[in-house]
């Protein structure tokens, strides 16, 4: 049985014509027919805080159904459904025109608009049909049956359909405006007349109640939509997201759709609406996940510190407190996935947030280290390091249970996930003969993470006065250091292995995952050189990206999750290692790799695509269930942006590292918006010349070259 928190189910829409509508607005995401209708027994609804609470909604006009002819889709949150009646017995065209004006947010609200063309009156009657489940999205994607009925009342004022489940009382009101009927079979009905040459609009509102409490919906019937609260936000975040000007449509493109649905992607806690952290991915991962949260936060750290402060305070909320097999809690450790639905506490150990992640906490301490260096505030920064001291201690207590100096992970529940890094299907770590490799693992690119924290916590203790906290931390880091390439480096094969099994073999095949250790620096110089190569070899890169896993391996399919898979965020991740070490011309192929297969996504990245090569396909092969948008295909094309400008901040220290070196093809280069501290800074590349502007408020000392690779 595949884990609820791991990759399954087709999401709707990838890459058809016909393909359904997703829309986003924080938690909450809808998924319709092009027509706009969410149809029962499909993987579609109205979903809230992970619970399904529309599962049919149907329109008709006069028993009919409209017939499909666009959506109008500019905002993540809002789309325009556009539809036409058949034309009438012995008239050549349709004289009726159908639009369905959708906008969620805690609920929806859908303005239906009749336009009658024809220059007489005429009398319609429009029929809305609703059902809901209140099922859990993990049933919804088939990993359970929905485990009660819900029942439907209907008032005057519309319908009243309740949960059957007993966890909580749930419950859903559906209500218009024009005075409609309720009818009988769980529907509201309106008899209305439109003149000649004109329409009329019908409102309604579908409002999730939890416990006797009903949602405000983010989209009020009465409220322009441009004023509410999803439209300001939006508006903002456009203006502080990266401005760019190039010739390269294709960087251009992808740029402007990366900022798009990052927004979208963004969730706002009402109780702290200044701490917004970013979901997972859609339509299936409208959640916050430790891991994918923070690297989107890392590469979105140039332009939108806020998200990272707000991450990094979420899930310090969230630290373990206790030890819970169950949900895989220990004290200190950063979680990996958060769910809200009626069976979240079924499926994640009987908590509503589970913990089996190896690489969350050391990337938390990593986070907030390179907030600090791009200017986060003293005092936030303070009040975030007795979280990362405990997930420090847990890093050397519970992380490394065995006392072997590195971290390694073994499940502690039956159903909790069986690999606990970024590639966590069942079958990603195995031996170069395709054998599975068992637990407990230490896997290459955590040790990468845990050096990069004990980097940052130096760091972080320096600023703060601290020079003998410095020192230790920065002796822990060599101690890993030289321990990890003593361990971990294969000299027979010239690349790092990508873990040591419970038997503490290396586990000997070729992966991406060494593409991180470059990216951490816990890489020995003298053996960069090599990972570099094997990165570039043949087997390793499609053409298209890097592979998860090199074409001569025993468990090598391209058409696998993390076995011979393109990934773009760990591209981006590769690339900002390549790149660290001097390895501009490889960091340059894999981002112009990534940036054109975008083209064939509408430049959108998914979160993953087949490992086919370019050679033999001359475009991407999309992967069936790949999430689209998602959080860190989002945010890869911004890393690969700033890796390209070799740009790094040290605030507190005053100095400012930039040495850009962009492929022509995107010359001459404009990048404006880059926040460092209080500054707003502008590069302006051309051709064998470049300009920083913007530097004000803060004196930096500008120095022309990459930040040294053994650098924290």
């Amino acid at each position: 049985m595949t884990e609820p928190w791991s990759s399954g189910d087709l999401p709707p829409g990838q890459g058809a014509a016909c393909s359904p509508v997703t829309l986003i607005e924080g938690s909450t995401f809808c998924i319709s027919e092009p027509g706009g209708d969410i149809l029962p027994d499909r993987s579609q609804g109205l979903f809230v805080r992970d619970t399904r609470m529309l599962s049919r909604f149907e329109l008709t006009v006069d028993g009919i159904e409209p017939q499909p002819l666009s959506v109008q889709h500019a905002e993540p949150y809002a789309a325009s459904f556009l539809g036409r009646m058949p034309p009438r017995g012995g008239v050549a065209d349709s004289t009726l025109l159908v639009i369905r004006r959708r906008y969620v947010g805690d609920g929806m609200r859908e303005d239906i608009t009749l336009r009658n063309t024809s220059g007489k009156a005429r009398r319609f009657r429009l029929l809305l049909v609703a059902e809901a489940d209140f099922a859990d999205l993990f049933e919804v994607k088939g990993r359970a049956k929905p485990r009660a009925v819900a029942s439907t009342a209907l008032e005057d004022a519309g319908l009243v359909i309740t949960s059957g489940r007993r966890e909580r009382r749930q419950e859903l009101r559906i209500t218009g405006d024009q005075n409609p009927s309720v009818t009988g079979d769980g529907g509201l009905a309106w008899r209305l007349s439109v003149s000649g040459h004109s329409e009329l609009t019908v409102s309604i509102e579908v409002v999730p109640v939890d416990d006797g409490v009903a949602m405000k919906l983010r989209h009020p019937r009465g409220q322009a939509v441009d004023r509410t609260l999803p439209a300001k936000r939006l508006r903002k975040w456009r203006q502080r997201g990266p401005q760019v000007r190039t010739p390269d449509r294709n960087l251009s493109e992808v740029l402007g759709r990366s900022v798009e649905d990052l927004g979208a992607l963004r969730i706002f806690d009402p109780d702290h609406p200044r701490w917004p952290v970013v979901a997972a991915g859609a339509p299936w991962f409208m959640a916050l996940f430790g891991r994918d949260s923070m690297l989107t936060a890392w590469m979105l750290l140039p332009w939108d510190p806020g998200l990272a402060l707000g991450t990094l305070r979420t899930l310090a909320a969230w630290q373990g407190k206790e030890i819970d097999a169950a949900s895989e809690e220990e004290p200190g450790k950063i979680l990996h996935e958060v769910r809200f639905g009626p069976a979240a506490s079924f499926a994640l150990g009987g908590r509503s947030a589970y913990f089996g992640s190896a690489d969350a906490t050391p990337l938390f301490v990593m986070l907030l280290g390179e907030l600090q260096r791009w200017g986060g505030k003293d005092n936030a920064i303070a009040s975030l390091l007795p979280h990362a001291d405990r997930a420090l201690d847990w890093i050397q207590q519970f992380g490394d249970a065995d006392g072997d100096g590195f971290v390694e992970y073994c499940r502690k529940t039956g159903h909790g996930l069986v690999n606990q890094g970024w590639k966590d299907s069942f079958d990603a770590i195995s031996f170069a003969d395709g054998t599975i490799a068992e637990a407990p693992i230490a896997l290459a690119e955590v040790q990468a993470y845990v050096y990069a924290a004990y980097r940052a916590r130096a760091q972080l203790a320096r600023r703060a006065g601290d020079e003998s906290g410095a020192a230790a931390w920065r002796k822990k880091a060599k101690q890993l250091k030289r321990a990890f390439n003593d361990q971990f480096w294969l000299p027979d094969h010239g690349w790092y292995a990508v873990g040591l099994d419970a038997a503490k073999r290396p586990i000997d095949s070729l992966t991406s995952n060494i593409g991180h250790c470059l990216w951490t620096g816990i890489a020995d110089k003298e053996k960069a050189s090599s990972v570099a190569r094997q990165l570039m070899s043949a087997e390793m890169f499609s053409g298209w990206g890097i592979r998860t896993l090199a074409s001569s391996m025993g468990s090598y399919n391209p058409m696998s999750y993390h076995n011979g898979s393109v990934w773009p965020h760990d591209n981006a991740i590769c690339a900002a290692g390549l790149m660290r070490y001097g390895y501009v011309e490889h960091a340059q192929r894999v981002t112009s790799a990534i940036i054109d297969a975008s083209a064939t996504f509408g430049y959108r990245l998914p979160e993953l695509f087949c490992g086919f090569s370019r050679d033999e396909f001359a475009s991407p092969v999309p992967y069936p269930t790949s999430c689209s948008p998602q959080a860190w295909a989002a945010g890869a094309p911004l890393l690969l942006l700033h890796s390209l400008l070799r740009l790094a901040p040290d605030v507190g220290g005053g100095q400012l590292w930039c040495a850009p070196e962009i492929p022509d093809r995107y010359l001459p280069l404009r990048v404006s918006g880059v926040r460092v501290g209080k500054s707003r800074l502008s590069v302006a590349i051309g051709e064998g010349r470049w300009e920083i502007t913007g530097l004000e408020p803060i004196s930096f000392e500008v120095i022309p070259a990459a930040r040294p690779a053994g650098s924290g």
